[in-house]
């Protein structure tokens, strides 16, 4: 039976007909490929195969349900991070991007009606990766006997929508302290950050206890004999509630039920104006005082090195995406200054990698989704000069932000330090010149799709970046104990980043 159009079960759906058709399934098109839908069938019934083989050991080792609730718990608080990324990035669509609002606002539906609608899409669209994951636990706990688990399914969606709704919150007070201009960019810094949240939260226990597991083990046995990790702790409720437990199952629904229906009805006519706000950030600056001053740069490069690096400064979208590897190094950069002994292989294999990483996406940004190929091209310009001003444009940040880390090193152990620059520089050059030989032109708009556009170049970058990376390792572990298999995975490490160079040099685009 199909909602009567107009209805909110009818907006709901064509909702979710929309989240499903901006899918990893479908793949932004219209009805998803039958390859695609198989490749998540595989996939699903893999996750069947871990789950049985998960639960049958449980069977055989029984573990104590509190113990059992704990652990869910703590999945289910590391998944709640995620979650809330996936939320912010959601509310920043549905805010800004979709351009669809104002059309909406305009028809006969009552505006509380659309936020609704448009609060549910955001929570299912936060729920659906993690309802795909864990599904499978519930279908076969519940063929092992225990029904309990297909409380999995509210679990999920009922912390799903709290999430939603506190993101919601977060993004339209946001508008009101900072507009919606600065909006825009803060909701997808802070999307980026709790994506890594987890990541940041374990390094500050490693850098507070300064790699003491007897002060970690005994900060954590206090913390669970004083009640906030003990197992009756609110902090586990979500875990076991989807162990079945009907008291904490009631408590979470109820409270994702009054958190949605407080949003909605506190927020709906300020979701409106956020609304109105978001609908002028599209709007010219005004010109400014004394007309348009023109300013040559001396150089040809220094002029496109500038201008590369003014684009990605104007593109909040893009500083967001790229945002979440410089997180990544924060964590690192404190390891590092922490104490002059870290100087370890894990450390360069990190650094080598992330700089790698960050490169490799610039050098996109810049070569690749260049707005005006075409325009390049018939400048009189020297294209050598033009190729290579934006190879520096992509490799002269990632190198500036490893610069601080790379100098504390190499004055703390001149050796380990060297070793890492190198592997760091010959990371960042090598992920710019595979781009620059094998990319392929594309859109701005298309950042995050990159990898499927252009198989080739993927591979060829990852396999220079985990080259680079691996050889860091190496060369690191040999100032601690040299072996000859050390030497040797050196020696193959660094022959195979070289052999990947050369492959993305003899498959170089030729121009036209």
């Amino acid at each position: 039976m199909k909602a009567a159009p107009g209805s909110t079960l009818w907006l709901l759906g064509h909702e979710l007909r929309l989240a499903w058709y901006n899918s990893a399934v479908s793949g932004g098109k219209r009805r998803p490929g039958i390859l695609s839908i198989i490749v998540w069938i595989v996939g699903w019934s893999v996750m069947h195969g871990v789950a049985f083989a998960l639960l049958d050991a449980l069977g055989r080792n029984p573990v104590d349900p509190a113990l059992l609730g704990i652990l869910a718990g703590a999945v289910l608080l590391v998944l709640s991070t995620f979650m809330l990324s996936n939320a912010l990035k959601a509310c920043t669509l549905a805010l800004f991007e979709r351009g669809d609002l104002d059309l909406l606002l305009s028809s006969p539906l009552p505006s509380r009606s659309i936020f609704s609608v448009r609060l549910l899409g955001v929570a299912a669209s936060s729920a659906a990766l993690f309802l795909f994951l864990f599904t499978p636990f519930a279908h076969v706990a519940l063929f092992l006997g225990r029904p309990g688990w297909l409380a999995i399914y509210p679990t999920v969606a009922a912390l799903a929508l709290v999430i939603a709704c506190a993101a919601m919150l977060l993004t339209l007070a946001l508008v009101r302290v900072f507009g919606a201009r600065r909006t825009r960019v803060l909701a997808q810094v802070l999307a980026a950050v709790a994506g890594a949240l987890l990541f940041l939260l374990s390094q500050s226990f490693n850098f507070i206890f300064r790699g003491d597991d007897r002060a970690l083990a005994q900060s954590a046995q206090n913390m669970i004999e004083n009640g906030i990790l003990a197992p009756d702790s609110p902090l586990w409720l979500p875990g076991r509630a989807a162990l079945g437990e009907a008291v904490p199952l009631l408590v979470l629904v109820a409270l994702a039920a009054t958190a949605c229906l407080l949003t909605i009805a506190r927020t709906h006519r300020f979701f409106v104006k956020g609304l109105q706000q978001a609908a002028g950030i599209g709007h010219a600056a005004p010109r400014a005082a004394g007309g348009v001053r023109f300013r040559f740069r001396r150089s040809l490069f220094d002029t496109i090195v500038v201008k590369e690096w003014r684009l990605i400064a104007r593109d909040p979208h893009l500083i967001s995406q790229v945002l979440l590897q410089l997180v990544y190094l924060v964590p690192l950069l404190f390891l590092i200054l922490r104490d002059s002994s870290v100087s370890g292989p894990a450390i360069a294999a990190g650094l080598t990698l992330l700089c790698s990483s960050l490169t490799g996406a610039l050098a996109w940004i810049v070569i690749s989704a260049e707005d005006a190929p075409d325009l390049l091209l018939s400048s009189p310009a020297a294209m050598r000069t033009i190729r290579l001003a934006k190879l520096a444009a992509a490799t002269m940040l990632p190198l500036l932000v490893a610069a601080l880390p790379l100098l504390w090193m190499i004055v703390h152990g001149a050796l380990a330090g060297l070793m890492i620059a190198f592997t760091v520089t010959g990371a960042v050059l090598s992920a710019g010149l595979v781009v620059q030989w094998v990319g392929r032109p594309a859109l701005r708009s298309n950042f995050k799709a990159r990898g499927k556009e252009n198989f080739l170049c993927s591979m060829l970058e990852l396999a220079v970046t985990l080259s680079w990376g691996g050889l860091a390792w190496t060369m690191v572990s040999l100032l601690g104990a040299a072996a000859d298999w050390m030497v040797a995975a050196a020696a193959a490490a660094l022959a195979l980043a070289l052999l990947t160079l050369a492959l993305a040099w003899l498959f170089r685009r030729r121009p036209a």
